[in-house]
């Protein structure tokens, strides 16, 4: 599993403490670089194909690559995490390869790697390290276990905003004043208000400009 090196709602992780949160992740992304000479990739609550959370580290060759060829639909790797939970080895997943990803990532250098899989099949997080050397040892192995179980936890999306909610967010993010989101809505500014305020909150974000960027991460807008 491999993509162009990209964060994808780095800041926005929840609606407890935003620093705990982006402290624990830069951890846990410490412990995969540790483990992983070539590289790891970490695809968090990939809903409709697209992930909250998106981090590789993976040779950028081989990502431009992936990319161009748009293996991520190719991918062997991709589909075992899809529908399977669990970590396993590259080694001894024995799906289809029609496109040759793996012997394609195996001339980049990738020759072992480890994945893991969690979460509901429609918020399932995907976590994979690869090296050209040896194949991962067992304490490697639960280690990419561990961790991609927790990222999937830290990253865990907040709890949904209400319709009204979305609505002030997105005149907003549409370029909206104050005045003319709540006259568009066919409510006074104080009812507005008191909606960002709510989405605020539901989000964890500390004023309006931090929620927006965080509904949109999340892709709530």
């Amino acid at each position: 599993m491999n993509g162009a090196d990209a964060v994808v709602g780095a800041s926005g992780m929840g609606a407890l403490d935003m620093n705990e949160k982006k402290r624990k992740l830069v951890g846990y992304l410490g412990e995969l670089a540790a483990i992983s000479p070539l590289g790891y990739t970490v695809g968090l609550h990939i809903r409709f194909a697209s992930p909250l959370y998106f981090k590789s580290t993976y040779p950028q060759a081989w990502q431009e690559l992936y990319t161009s060829n748009n293996y991520a639909l190719r991918d062997p790797l991709v589909f075992w995490g899809i529908s399977q939970t669990g970590v396993t080895r590259w080694s001894r997943i024995a799906l289809p390869d029609p496109f040759d990803v793996l012997p394609q990532a195996h001339a980049h250098g990738m020759r072992y790697g480890v994945l893991a899989a969690c979460g509901k099949v429609t918020s399932r997080s995907i976590v994979g390290v690869t090296r050209s050397d040896r194949e991962f040892d067992d304490a490697e192995v639960a280690t990419v276990d561990r961790v991609a179980k927790a990222l999937h936890e830290v990253a865990e999306a907040p709890e949904a905003l209400s319709a009204s909610m979305i609505d002030a967010l997105r005149l907003l993010n549409d370029g909206y004043r104050r005045s003319a989101a709540a006259a568009s809505l066919g409510i006074s500014e104080g009812v507005l208000d008191a909606r960002l305020t709510s989405a605020q909150d539901r989000l964890g974000a500390q004023n309006t400009d931090e929620a927006l960027r965080m509904a949109k991460e999340y892709r709530l807008i």
